[in-house]
């Protein structure tokens, strides 16, 4: 049995993109359209059994009605190939009022063939080309589900996610007990498990959320455990194999130089024992490039260093989502202009550019500071630090303060 394995896909996600002009649509909404594309296209070609999809079909929980036809397109051309396609709840599927309907419920509502969506702790028998698997589904929690008033009343968030644990472990050991061991056994879960290394959802605190130990989903009943959530795909444990798909499409710069794609599971019975393999496939997603420039200042030209920097990514940045960060001195500051920097990373799809811009530090001429001396008096003590004789610094200072007076008389005029 062969099994495909991805998950948050976030359709929605606009950030460093602009409209397409064909469309009129977020060319980043493109981008992960055209992600899913590969993976449809795979699941048919290499005639696929299951795909499992561990959850956040949508950025926002309330995606808009384009965002969800072109999903629902999706879905319907893996279901008239006779692939069904199994919908795990996530964070991002989940209303933000009690009682109302997660993104993908329709989906369940409307009982599409092939389609089957999990948003409660259940066991699912899904019937396929190569006879029955069973999924365990473990979507994202719904507090008020789970827990009453009562029970939370006085409780920390802290201690309320550890009773949440506590409760999300133990529905999963009620539910271990009624599996078929001769059937392949998957389980499909959208949570944080303690030990992933997380990826473009960095913003989210760990104690907040509960987080569950490997130890609570690596159960011998699974042949395979298809994880939701963290956007950087990576096996957690490897027996059984527990596993995170990532995101399918990089969000943003925390994706950086990440690999994005999906698994493929197969799982075969030889001899009355089952066996399992797994990999993963890379999918051509959008590249995310930083340049990071130092201009010292020193530096005569900082537009030219600039440009010169950013010649030598020219074959990274053609179509990527480019930023360039800058370090520069205040006085240099005015001498780089936006305008050409975007000039010469044309071929980039979006460019950032930001700025940190260095306060110089002040120059001291012994116990003083530079700034707070008229120029003559600062010629003056140049001339003392420099240990110049009496005489000599006398005629110097009358050169001197008559050039300050002939400039300053001028700029006067």
């Amino acid at each position: 049995m062969k099994i495909l394995h991805f998950a948050d896909l976030h359709l929605g996600v606009e950030s460093y993109g602009c409209l397409d002009p064909d469309t009129g649509a977020s060319t980043r909404l493109l981008d992960v359209l055209k992600a899913l594309d590969q993976v449809t296209s795979y699941a048919v070609e290499n005639q696929v059994d299951l795909v499992i999809f561990c959850g956040d079909a949508y950025k926002s929980r309330d995606p808009s009605q384009t965002q969800q036809r072109e999903f629902a397109r999706r879905l319907k051309y893996l279901s008239q190939h006779d692939i069904p396609v199994f919908l795990l709840v996530g964070n991002h599927d989940l209303p933000h009022a009690v009682g109302r309907a997660t993104t993908v419920e329709i989906f369940d509502t409307l009982a599409i063939s092939n389609i089957y969506v999990a948003n409660r702790p259940d066991i699912y028998h899904i019937p396929t080309k190569e006879g029955y698997v069973q999924v365990v589904a473990l979507p994202w929690p719904r507090r008020s589900v789970f827990l009453t008033k009562e029970t939370t009343k006085n409780l920390t968030l802290e201690e309320i996610n550890a009773r949440l644990q506590e409760i999300m472990t133990q529905k999963l050991l009620e539910l271990i007990p009624h599996l078929d061991s001769n059937l392949p056994c998957l389980l499909a879960a959208h949570v944080w498990v303690a030990g992933a290394k997380p990826g473009s959802e960095r913003s989210m605190v760990i104690g907040r959320e509960p987080v569950l130990l490997p130890s609570n989903i690596a159960h011998s009943a699974f042949d395979y455990v298809a994880l939701g959530h963290i956007h950087r795909k990576q096996e957690v444990l490897k027996q059984p194999p527990v596993v995170y798909a990532g995101s399918l499409e990089r969000l943003d710069f925390s994706d950086e130089g990440e690999e994005k794609g999906f698994y493929i599971v197969n799982i075969e019975s030889k001899n009355g024992e089952k066996q399992v393999n797994y990999y993963f496939c890379q999918i051509d997603a959008r590249h995310f490039v930083t340049m990071r420039v130092d201009v010292s200042s020193e530096d005569s030209e900082p537009m030219a260093t600039i440009l010169k920097a950013i010649s030598q990514y020219q074959t990274e940045v053609k179509e990527a989502i480019v930023r360039v960060q800058i370090s520069i001195p205040a006085a240099k500051e005015t001498l780089v202009h936006d305008a050409d920097l975007r000039k010469a990373l044309k071929d980039a799809h979006y460019v950032a550019i930001a700025r940190e811009v260095r306060a110089e530090s002040r120059y001291r001429l012994g116990d003083w500071v530079a700034e707070e001396l008229t120029p003559a008096e600062a010629l003056k003590v140049y001339l003392q630090t420099k240990k110049v004789s009496p005489a000599r610094q006398q005629v110097l200072l009358q050169y001197g303060e008559s050039l300050i007076e002939d400039s300053q008389s001028q700029l006067g005029s």
